[in-house]
């Protein structure tokens, strides 16, 4: 990293931390595979890298991967109802797929005693009722720690043994975040709370939160979580297949109550900072605030750790990448010719209707169906069985193309050479007088 660059992301930390009040404040850059760049202000020592603080919600990205390997072996499907692996809660008939994107109506928090403040509970010593279900199934948005807590029932119950255990063996281990545990271990910091009126401090209880663990439990040092950075950058490393991780990048529920464009995926917060997508986590629990963000399309991340209940300035991770993409930009590969995946007769124009398209092959093997000239429905296809094509975004996603020289039929829609090409199967038919002035 260029030292100038250094110096206005040291600038920014600094600057987050005093205007913070942080006791202590951790953050860092990944670029390359790894963090290339971290610093540390307040009462953290060197090394700052191995220093665990807690994560909260980020650990839900974790919880989800757990989920995310149960599907890929065939042992759930997300939209199974949770009553197939978890009989007997008041949220039975809402599917794994809905409670991975806040999308289930459960409950923001478990019932009883504030959770993050107290010694955790079972499932069964929660004692869920009807109050837990507060919105219909796949009506609205609703953050839900509660419903990761029965994520991690989920995932205990079909693995037998704890979520905890399952998270290390199959998630952090294989990542090589070793120094990512449920309650501190080793070098950790404390967790503190400022006075709002006075720069005095007061410690944060801790504890084991047993059945919400998977909401918000793990402890992480820079250095692992950077680890888990690149793993949303695509360097899953056999954890989950990066088509996976793309899935859990993709928007289900919206949340109206930010500024700007905020969504969640799977387990999995995205949002829009101008032109730019961040994928990632923000995490809170008493003592602590961390964040953990992603620029997919530059192959950078950044993440802040800090040890107070209240303060630090959320966008720090964003802020950074931003610094970063200022001063240095990724540098693309250069273009170089690759065969074309269908014969080039079938690119081109095409029409659907009146209205003109344009398919063209696109790096990476596969082909982009868009408006020409003016907006329209958009899709990149990969390659599916018997020739056919398969929808990856936008409006066609999921759906078949399946290409013919003299018509493209995608979705019950044909698209042809000239518009409403007689000799094309349009449907409904072509009026035999033409076109007319």
């Amino acid at each position: 990293m260029l030292p100038g660059t250094a110096a206005t992301l040291l600038a920014r930390t600094a600057r987050a931390q005093r205007d913070g009040r942080v006791p202590s404040l951790v953050a860092g850059v990944v670029r390359d595979g790894g963090l290339v760049w971290s610093a540390a202000r307040g009462a953290v020592d060197e090394p700052h890298r191995d220093v665990q603080y807690r994560l909260g919600s980020i650990s839900k990205t974790v919880t989800a991967i757990t989920v995310l390997r149960l599907r890929d072996e065939g042992l759930l499907d997300l939209d199974d109802a949770l009553e197939q692996h978890l009989p007997g809660t008041p949220l039975g008939d809402r599917t794994v797929g809905q409670l991975l994107s806040h999308l289930a109506g459960a409950g923001s928090e478990s019932p009883g005693t504030w959770w993050e403040r107290a010694p955790g509970t079972t499932l069964e010593g929660l004692g869920l009722s009807d109050a837990d279900v507060v919105a219909p199934a796949a009506r609205r948005f609703h953050y839900s720690n509660l419903g990761f807590g029965l994520l991690g029932e989920v995932v205990a119950g079909i693995r037998g043994r704890p979520w905890v255990e399952v998270a290390r063996d199959e998630v952090l281990l294989p990542l090589g975040m070793t120094r990512t545990t449920p309650r501190p271990d080793g070098r950790a910091a404390q967790g503190y709370a400022v006075h709002p009126w006075a720069d005095v401090v007061q410690v944060e209880p801790e504890h084991d939160a047993v059945a919400m663990a998977p909401a918000g439990q793990l402890w992480a040092t820079a250095t692992d979580l950077a680890r888990l950075a690149v793993f949303l950058l695509g360097d899953t490393g056999d954890v989950l297949s990066p088509d996976t991780v793309e899935e859990m990048a993709m928007p289900a529920g919206v949340d109206p109550s930010v500024p700007g464009w905020s969504a969640y995926g799977l387990g999995v917060q995205v949002q829009r900072q101008d032109a730019t997508v961040l994928v990632g986590h923000g995490g809170s629990m008493p003592g602590f605030l961390a964040g953990l963000w992603v620029d997919r399309d530059e192959g950078t991340g950044a993440l802040a750790l800090a040890n107070v209940t209240s303060g630090l300035d959320g966008a720090l991770p964003a802020g950074l990448l931003a610094d970063l993409r200022a001063a240095e930009p990724r540098i693309v590969a250069p273009w170089t010719p690759a065969p074309s995946p269908v014969p080039l007769e079938l690119l081109g124009p095409w029409y659907w209707g009146p209205s003109p398209y344009v398919l063209r092959a696109v790096p990476g093997g596969l082909l982009h169906l868009g408006g020409l000239g003016r907006p329209g429905r958009s899709s990149r296809f990969r390659p599916g069985p018997d020739g056919t094509w398969i929808g990856l975004d936008g409006y066609f996603a999921g759906e078949t193309l399946r290409l013919d020289p003299l018509a493209l039929n995608l979705a019950t829609f044909v698209f042809t050479r000239t518009p409403y090409d007689p000799a094309a199967p349009v449907p409904g038919g072509v009026d035999g007088s033409g076109w007319c002035p």
